[in-house]
């Protein structure tokens, strides 16, 4: 069958754009031109550009790095400074680079996308920035000495691409970019890795790797660590499966031979591998999820000694794993809700602690440590009503509170409470409820979800959700669907491919025990979410419509038939399935939202927002599916940010704008007669 809307895919072309305008023009007509709008938006940028905010910082030896965006630094500032200074209340912090002026004097769009700085010296930086906050940057060699861009055919400087690089030595680096016809994947990720050395053009940078044009990427790195400087290659062969080795110094590879969809590390002497299957070896049986730990050298000579570090059980979960000097920092997931924990290794074993000191009722993670230097760490902890605190502290010592946010909003009376609904299959799906304790009936409720790619929704702290929902009498709810990591990589496959439904079913489950306990009603209810959380948007108006009041589809996947020849859709292939594969094409289809509107269907009204500037999810899918609902006479609303990226928004102007865009119109819907 033809597709009727299949020019809208051209991105940029005059007819697709000016489609976007008449759209965009509708949306704002509708929704915006009012002081409320003016006041709320206002309001949520105050939160975005506040001062008061936590500004988190990467620890590299004797400096803190800090990226800052402000209402006088819309773009940006990238800066630094030392751990005595950043404990202090106004640390006295030295910019290295203001990415405004760098906008204004170069007459581009710069949105900044990342350092990478060379260690030990910290004397050169690799800066990557793209235009409009697309993934696709480039990169070029700053001077940290000078606080000038390197330039000249002896800089670091790589064309626009999505490109991989990082720094071997002063002279020398790893990178991964598009060096012309067949050096990308499928996916439009590098598949070919190169050491690349100063002075010479990047033209004759010699291959040190090549993977497959079917697979995801290819890269290479090296690790700097004093007394165990390592170089590593590897494929992802797929998002979930991998390939990895060590490169030898003469040029040969040695296999690191974990399971391919296992989840490794290599630190000092240590190799920590995660299976995200059932491991057999030589008998015994590792669960998905479990985290071993094995003797480098001994592993690769062939030993299969493991040590488990962590078994999961059905209500625990590994979340993070992180080094610092000496000793490895566990973050569980226990029903959704974090506990840290020491690990040691000594001359017997493994010794575990308890990490104590952090908040209770809270949040928490392991924000940054440095290994290369120190014990040290960083743990950030929040709630849904719990401003965000930076605690510091070194393993062996108390942590500190060393920074805590303010509270935007009025959360006394306030309460989160967990509940269970039941999925189609008798799966318990756990979600948290956030309203004021004075709410006793229903009442509009604006419902999150994602459910992919084993990523965890955990509680956290939203000024904007708290006085733009919160405070005016709604609830707000956070689904812990299947395909998220919330138990565990097996709460992550059982909703991939033809399991994908689960996902969907589970999501379906929340609204209705939402409806059952009273909290809210079926016109009542709202619900968002991005990127596949955007699918999981289009899913629910085409298959379970009668369920909710309103819905927002942010950044979506929509058309499933033609999703992985869009952008970087092929990567995702591990996830959804091959639609030129006729028996993927047949679980697909039953969901895919773009294939299955029904013109005689009642559906609620929806919002669909993209950016034109994201090269990740194709903005097609977003248009499309807006214009056949269009077409078909449903009620939609269609908002297109014409940078952005795949967040949506390139400052914090533009994210304030989507933000209240949002909450206007679920408020709206949810409230109406």
């Amino acid at each position: 069958m033809t597709d009727p809307f299949l020019w809208l895919e051209d991105v940029t072309a005059e007819r697709s754009l000016d489609w976007v305008r008449e759209r965009n023009a509708r949306t704002l007509a509708e929704y915006t031109e009012n002081a409320e709008f003016s006041a709320l938006e206002s309001r949520i940028l105050d939160v975005l550009d506040t001062d008061d905010r936590i500004p988190y910082a990467g620890m590299r030896g004797e400096y803190l790095y800090n990226f800052w965006r402000d209402g006088d630094h819309k773009r940006g500032i990238w800066r630094r400074t030392t751990l005595e200074q950043y404990r202090t209340d106004n640390p006295e912090w030295d910019v290295l680079l203001d990415v405004d002026a760098l906008a204004e004097r170069e007459g581009e769009n710069w949105v900044w996308a990342g350092a990478s700085v060379l260690r030990p010296e910290q004397s050169r930086a690799l800066l990557s920035f793209s235009r409009g906050g697309a993934d696709a940057s480039v990169v070029r060699e700053f001077d940290l000495e000078t606080r000038e861009f390197v330039g000249g055919d002896h800089a670091f400087d790589v064309p626009e691409a999505k490109t991989s690089i990082s720094w071997i030595d002063t002279d020398t680096v790893y990178v991964g970019t598009d060096f012309g016809d067949g050096s990308m994947t499928d996916s439009g990720y590098p598949r070919i890795a190169k050491r690349w050395h100063r002075g010479t053009p990047l033209t004759e940078a010699v291959t040190v790797f090549e993977g497959e044009t079917t697979d995801v990427s290819v890269g290479a790195s090296y690790d700097d660590t004093p007394g165990y400087e390592r170089h590593f290659v590897g494929r992802s062969m797929d998002f979930y499966n991998s390939e990895r080795y060590q490169l030898l110094p003469d040029g040969s590879k040695v296999r690191i031979d974990t399971p391919d969809d296992a989840g490794s590390s290599v630190y000092r002497d240590w190799l920590t591998i995660r299976p995200r299957t059932d491991w057999d070896v030589d008998g015994t049986v590792y669960p998905a999820g479990s985290l071993l730990a094995a003797n480098y050298a001994d592993f690769l000579a062939g030993s299969r000694e493991l040590t488990p570090l962590f078994t999961p059980d059905e209500h625990t979960s590994l979340e993070q794993g992180t080094w610092t000097r000496n000793h490895l920092l566990l973050v569980r997931l226990s029903d959704v809700q974090t506990k840290l924990s020491v690990l040691t290794p000594n001359d017997t074993g493994w010794e575990e602690k308890p990490l104590d000191g952090v908040p209770e009722l809270t949040a928490s993670g392991i924000i940054s440590t440095d290994p290369r230097t120190s014990d040290s760490f960083f743990v950030n902890s929040s709630g849904f009503t719990t401003p965000a605190t930076l605690l510091y502290g070194t393993v062996g010592g108390p942590l500190e509170p060393v920074k805590q946010a303010p509270s935007f909003f009025d959360a006394d009376g306030m309460s989160v409470t967990q509940h269970f609904a039941v999925s189609d299959d008798g799966t318990e799906i756990p979600y948290f409820v956030v309203r004021r304790d004075d709410v006793t009936g229903p009442c509009p409720t604006m419902l999150y979800g994602y459910g992919g790619f084993e990523n965890s929704m955990v509680p956290g702290y939203s000024g904007s959700v708290g006085f733009a929902w919160l405070e005016r009498g709604g609830a707000y709810v956070v689904a812990n669907i299947r395909g998220g990591g919330e138990y565990g990589p097996s709460w992550h496959t059982q909703a991939v491919r033809e399991g994908r439904h689960r996902a969907f079913e589970d999501f379906a489950a929340v609204a209705r025990d939402l409806v059952a306990r009273g909290i809210t009603t079926s016109k009542q209810l709202g619900i968002q979410g991005g990127s596949n959380g955007g699918l999981l948007m289009g899913v629910m108006l085409t298959r379970y419509p009668e369920l909710f009041g309103a819905i927002v589809c942010q950044v979506p996947l929509l058309d499933m038939k033609r999703y992985h020849l869009l952008l970087a859709g092929a990567s995702w292939m591990a996830e959804y399935g091959d639609p030129d594969n006729p028996d993927d094409w047949k679980f697909i289809s039953e969901y895919s939202p773009y294939q299955n509107t029904d013109a005689t269907a009642d559906y609620p009204p929806i919002l669909v927002t993209t950016s034109t500037r994201d090269d990740r999810v194709h903005p097609g899918h977003a248009r499309k599916m807006t214009a056949l609902l269009e077409e078909q006479g449903h009620e939609v609303w269609y908002y297109e940010n014409i940078e952005g990226g795949h967040g949506g928004a390139a400052d914090n102007a533009q994210a304030a704008f989507k933000s209240a865009l949002t909450f206007t119109f679920l408020w709206e819907m949810l409230t109406r007669p």
